[in-house]
């Protein structure tokens, strides 16, 4: 099957990831795979050398590449709003199915011109997969709910050979709850038990975060690393995850510290339900709820034996559940039902 996907993008972040990933696959399964948009030198090495990759940064850039590669393709996919909207506009008069992805638990278009032109994109639209069943409960018309799936990590090792390290791995903007995160860390008492808390990642928060970790008196256990191109490794050797965030859609972050047996205490609510939430026993805890959060972090810190049992836990779930392998036979399926 020849399949191309569309993003209009030039950084490369969750939704990257995922275009990536599963293309990946998909290249992998046989299929001829071209991916529009993402960071043009994080894409090619994410995609992997099957995939062919084109820069575009702009909705004209989406809408001119489309209009020249989607005659040769058997099946259009689109990812956010913008792209749709690009895709639509292209594929006029082009009788090859558009299928496209929602990745967050909101409307389409950010103001009320995007808004309608995504409300007239969605026409053109085949079918709409979600990545969770909490996207697609938050979304209008009826859509699959697909979920995203991570590699599976080689380099897993016990709670005893990982460092005293508390892992955030998140944009550091305000819907991303990092503040609850900084306050779970201070309110678990393990700093001083000579633990730190690493945060990975950038945004418009961060000076407003390391003011809050001063004001609650853990600056000194707490490093704001910016953003990385290193995450495995970083999971690899940290002993817990925090995930604070209420309105993930899924969460490839948390996918990849469940590929890596890493301990992850997150907010119970969201995408978190369907991938963390699917262990017996998950340390979940109410949005916002920084003392219950604290406290499940504590009792993870003081128990190595269970951080080993419910990171090996979280890792047969994402094995079993969020592979790109099942998430490319699922798409495959969606394909195949609008050709």
């Amino acid at each position: 099957m020849r399949i191309l996907h569309a993003i209009r993008s030039d950084g490369f972040a969750g939704v990257e990831s995922h275009v990536a990933l599963l293309s990946r696959a998909q290249a992998a399964a046989g299929d001829e795979v071209v991916v529009i948009g993402g960071d043009h030198r994080r894409m090619p090495d994410a995609a992997g050398p099957g995939v062919r990759t084109l820069p575009a940064a702009t909705v004209t850039d989406v809408l001119v590449a489309v209009r020249h590669w989607a005659g040769d393709a058997d099946v259009v996919h689109a990812h956010m709003t913008a792209a749709e909207i690009a895709c639509a506009t292209a594929m006029l008069g082009v009788k090859v199915p558009l299928v496209v992805t929602r990745h967050f638990a909101r409307t389409r278009g950010s103001n009320p011109v995007s808004s309608v032109a995504a409300a007239l994109a969605a026409r053109r639209v085949d079918a709409q997969i979600a990545i969770s069943h909490y996207v697609a409960d938050s979304i209008a018309g009826p859509s699959v709910v697909i979920h995203p799936g991570v590699e599976v990590s080689r380099e897993t090792p016990p709670s005893t050979d990982r460092s005293s390290v508390v892992l955030l791995v998140q944009r550091l903007e305000p819907e991303k709850d990092s503040d609850v995160a900084l306050r779970a860390f201070a309110a678990s008492g393990v700093a001083a038990q000579g633990w730190r808390l690493d945060v990975a990642g950038d945004g418009a928060e961060r000076p407003r975060l390391a003011a809050l970790a001063a004001e609650l008196g853990v600056a000194d256990s707490t490093r704001f690393l910016g953003h990385r191109s290193d995450v495995p490794d970083l999971m690899a050797r940290a002993g817990v995850l925090l995930a604070p965030c209420r309105v993930e859609g899924l969460g490839l972050t948390v996918l990849e510290a469940m590929a890596a047996a890493l301990p992850v205490v997150a907010v119970g609510a969201g995408g978190h339900l369907e991938t963390v939430g699917a262990v017996d026993g998950a340390a979940l805890h109410p949005p916002g709820d920084h003392d219950a959060a604290g406290r499940q972090l504590a009792a993870l810190v003081a128990d190595p034996h269970r951080r080993d049992a419910y990171g090996a836990d979280l890792q047969r779930a994402q094995r079993a559940r969020f592979s790109p392998d099942h998430q490319a036979r699922e798409t495959r399926a969606v394909y195949e039902g609008v050709l």
